[in-house]
């Protein structure tokens, strides 16, 4: 028996401009509206909006709600200020990742935690779990289904937002304000997962729909000009990966050492120097992989030569010897040739190495670059 798709509540709107709809982690999301090209360059050039209301929204508070935060996280809560959003890896003891996620800080017993879709239900349990095991006092609340989440991502997209806004438009890189817009209050945060300028917001499931219609009133989301466009999973996806962001279950995951990662900003391996920290699950395997020199295989960025695509799997060679696996690949919409993410020996990753990618038809000449692929011109 097939098992029910969940509907985002922003549904409507997707099948009536179109939405090919697809089943991503359990939810029934769009892949895209049109052209994904299109959609990618829209939001590297215009702006964008996404929905991404299957990703999980999670509210802990109470008087140990941050200590619960300290120790599910391998980045420091406590020196968060108020307001602030953190981006920090999730481990399992062996240091592997459960989930990256995105931590908002209300205040000190007051949080909220943006995880993958794929991982809400692991990661409660997760979360669950650790309250049991340290006796800890605190409320942790999905609030998934009774919520909505847009992504609006572009260059242009702080000059649509200040038609209706001046605060937003005004808010640092991982800062978030609480607004009221009509009869609901709304999360904004200058966040976002395509490399753009842009804020995430989180509002009512209910009311989520009316919001929109305000929002887009005036904006012909259909119109090649318009100032943003709608945009589906397909166009995450190459911008992500143009921008160097790692995806759940292809550049992380369980038996994939965060070390590895390149996430080394968000993995605190000094957290015990404070005497307000907590070693973070994990914390002593990660130690240990440091203490010993570093992972076996790191996370590289490749370009390729042609305009052949190297897809999650494809074997990556040196002098004829299998050193590393592609995770990620794309023919980037932006830079016009082949890009991959991929994990090779710590031997092969310096910049300018040549590689060989085998797609098992055909071998394909790379080279070691930096991540990101892009970078978004200053503002």
């Amino acid at each position: 028996m097939t098992a029910t798709l969940i509907q985002s509540p922003l549904h409507e709107l997707h099948t009536q401009h179109g939405g090919q709809m697809v089943d991503f982690a359990g939810w029934e999301m769009p892949l895209r509206y049109g052209s994904i090209i299109d959609e990618h360059n829209a939001v590297r050039t215009r702006g964008g909006v996404f929905d991404v209301s299957h990703m999980g929204r999670v509210a802990i508070k109470g008087r140990h709600a941050r200590r619960l935060l300290e120790i599910a996280c391998s980045r420091k809560i406590y020196d968060m200020e108020e307001g602030q959003c953190r981006y920090s890896l999730m481990c399992n003891e062996r240091g592997g990742v459960k989930d990256d996620v995105l931590v908002y800080r209300h205040d000190s017993d007051d949080f909220l935690v943006v995880v993958n879709a794929s991982n809400r239900v692991k990661i409660l349990e997760h979360l669950a779990a650790l309250v049991a095991e340290r006796d800890l006092t605190c409320a942790i609340d999905d609030q998934t289904l009774s919520t909505a989440m847009i992504a609006v991502q572009g260059p242009k997209v702080m000059d649509f937002i200040s038609g209706f806004s001046s605060e937003i438009p005004a808010l640092k890189r991982y800062r978030f304000t609480t607004k009221n817009l009509m009869v609901m209050k709304v999360l904004v945060s200058r966040t976002g997962y395509t490399g753009e300028n842009g804020v995430e917001a989180i509002l009512p499931a209910k009311a989520v729909g009316m919001a929109m219609k305000l929002i887009l009133k005036d904006v012909d989301l259909d119109a090649a000009d318009a100032p943003v466009k709608l945009a589906g999973l397909g166009a995450r996806d190459s911008l992500r990966l143009e921008a160097g962001m790692p995806l759940y279950g292809h550049e992380l995951g369980e038996d994939i050492n965060a070390l590895a990662s390149g996430l080394g900003f968000a993995i605190s391996l000094d957290k015990m120097d404070d005497d307000r920290g907590e070693a973070f699950v994990g914390m002593e395997a990660l130690r240990a992989t440091r203490d010993a020199g570093g992972p076996e295989r790191v996370l590289v960025g490749l370009k390729l030569e042609g305009k052949r695509v190297a897809r999650g799997g494809a074997v990556v060679q040196a002098s004829g010897a299998d050193v590393g696996e592609v995770t990620s690949g794309c023919l980037s919409p932006t830079l016009g040739y082949p890009i991959a993410m991929a994990y090779v020996d710590r031997a092969q990753c310096e910049i300018g190495n040549g590689l060989v990618v085998s797609t098992g038809r055909a071998e394909i000449k790379s080279e070691v670059v930096a991540m990101p692929f892009y970078k978004a011109p200053k503002a």
